[in-house]
């Protein structure tokens, strides 16, 4: 049965105002972008006074850091669902790309160009962190990369640059894996979401697929 008088009738009010403040910044992304968010057209559509909405958010990054941190939440948990059945780097190229392709708006919020002025609290960066540690996990247990195997110059550049990994134990070939996954994948998302690739005459889901293969297989010399 579910939990009842946990919460007062104020603070769900509270939430259900916060949640639809949510749901009308998406709509303002999906029209104008994030950099063109205003918590006073939003008050305007709900009816409110600008300071009245002010209540419930302190300002326009506060409204921002909410999206984000559901937007990587959302991923985390998708990445999560995807490694159920234990790392698998192809499981999880597919689950970024139903996300990405689920909500693009979403996607480019976290993924597209930064909102200027706009720097993410540790929080949110602790939970993009969560991301790359199923991918570092994902990399490290495809049997083509050895821990023990000659490393390439760049390998070697990660084993000693590997802030980005937060302190992942993943060998350097492991490292530099699974950047290229992110970068390349990311590529590829990222062009076909914005259109570039209307009117080309393929299929953006091969194109993707290759690129999996080509990063799932031995890496190159």
């Amino acid at each position: 049965m579910p939990e009842t008088g946990t919460t007062t009738p104020r603070e769900r009010y509270r939430a259900q105002v916060r949640t639809e403040v949510k749901e009308r910044a998406w709509e303002q992304i999906a029209t104008a972008g994030a950099s063109a968010l205003s918590l006073n057209a939003i008050a305007r559509q709900m009816g409110m006074s600008g300071p009245a909405l002010y209540r419930y958010y302190a300002g326009r990054d506060e409204l921002i850091t909410e999206l984000i941190r559901d937007a990587y939440r959302s991923l985390a948990d998708t990445f999560r669902a995807a490694s159920a059945s234990g790392p698998d780097v192809t499981a999880l190229a597919h689950a970024l790309r139903g996300w990405a392709l689920d909500d693009p708006h979403r996607y480019f919020l976290v993924y597209g160009t930064p909102v200027p002025g706009y720097h993410a609290p540790d929080d949110v960066t602790a939970i993009a962190s969560e991301i790359m540690a199923a991918l570092l996990d994902a990399c490290t247990s495809l049997p083509s990369v050895g821990s023990d195997g000659p490393m390439t110059p760049f390998d070697a550049h990660l084993d000693g640059h590997r802030q980005w990994a937060d302190d992942h134990p993943a060998p350097p070939a492991a490292l530099s894996r699974a950047l290229s996954f992110w970068t390349r994948l990311h590529g590829v998302l990222s062009l076909e979401l914005a259109g570039h690739f209307t009117g080309m005459g393929f299929d953006p889901a091969q194109l993707f697929a290759a690129e999996l293969d080509a990063l799932s297989g031995p890496p190159a010399n």
